[in-house]
């Protein structure tokens, strides 16, 4: 059994889908698309840059679903590839699960495109910038974690905003109790504890404005039922209502990424490859240190395309 993976924020970088742009006319259309839905120029700030555009939330988010969609749109259209009977799952990794709404078909490109851009600036308004932060803890289980977020709170927001793979986790709230939990998870014996350098502190209870406004953003868009199985962040199981889907993608701005779980759950039902469709290999690199046994790839150009159909055929 196959899952199909979709990066998160963090994956962008200047002239991702390069490649698969110039070779395919059906993923300029994709690109195209996007640029319209958006009512901007995000192609030339996905291959142009400047670096300090393409990073800003509203925009590292539409740009990185659109080469995730390009990727799969020319695996349909030139490989002739049948998302629902080839795959089991698809899971995305925080704005990644709206990419993998879209390539099952619950959200249409355009929905999509506009989402994450509604998203991307919520988030980044949600908190004043400077008075949130977040940091990676390196080496630590969640249990010791989950104390250390407790114990460095102090009436503030300290809390687990992504759960990545065991001895990865990222948490988030007001800096000074990030602080806190850094220095604590030092003392507690974490190989790494390092601030990280973002825009906002995303997934904890200072994005309920965020949160609120997705809400509002989605109560809009019509999600139809996905047709394969979609691992929802919030949750870290199967959901195959649309309904339930959206309902979840509102908690997810808040919530916390249970990615280590999510390939867990995939695993025990019967997963043993996953498959990275995107820019970059961050999720590989965490499908195998979750489950070494994995048979974790990623797609990022054509050669990566032809040489998965190939071996897709001789299976």
């Amino acid at each position: 059994m196959i899952a199909f993976l979709f990066p998160g924020q963090g994956s962008q970088s200047i002239g991702m889908g390069r490649e698969i742009y110039d070779a395919f006319r059906c993923a300029q259309d994709v690109y195209q698309e996007v640029d319209e839905a958006l009512k901007q120029n995000l192609t030339k700030i996905i291959f142009e840059g400047p670096e300090n555009d393409l990073v800003l939330t509203e925009n590292a988010q539409p740009a990185l679903m659109t080469v995730s969609m390009a990727l799969m749109r020319v695996l349909e259209k030139e490989g002739g590839f049948n998302l629902a009977q080839a795959v089991s799952y698809v899971a995305g990794h925080s704005l990644g699960q709206y990419s993998a709404l879209c390539a099952a078909g619950s959200l249409s490109l355009s929905d999509t495109a506009r989402l994450l851009k509604i998203r991307g600036q919520a988030m980044q308004l949600a908190v004043p910038v400077g008075e949130g932060a977040m940091a990676a803890i390196l080496g630590l289980e969640m249990p010791i974690i989950e104390k250390i977020v407790e114990e460095s709170a102090q009436e503030q927001v300290c809390e687990v905003a992504n759960d990545n793979s065991p001895g990865q986790v990222v948490i988030s709230g007001h800096r000074e109790a990030v602080e806190r939990a850094v220095e604590l998870s030092k003392k507690r014996g974490a190989k790494r504890s390092i601030l990280l350098n973002v825009s906002a502190p995303f997934h904890c209870a200072l994005m309920q404005p965020a949160e609120d406004r997705m809400n509002e953003a989605l109560q809009d868009v019509l999600m139809k039922d996905p047709c394969l199985p979609v691992i929802d962040n919030v949750s870290a199981q199967a959901v195959k209502r649309g309904d339930a889907l959206k309902e979840l993608l509102v908690h997810q701005v808040t919530g916390r990424v249970r990615w280590r779980e999510s390939i867990e759950v995939m695993v025990k039902q019967g997963v043993s490859a996953t498959i990275e469709v995107g820019a970059g290999k961050v999720l590989t690199g965490l499908s195998k240190r979750i489950v070494p046994t994995l048979n974790a790839i990623a797609l990022n150009s054509p050669h990566d395309i032809e040489s998965y159909l190939t071996k897709s055929l001789v299976a």
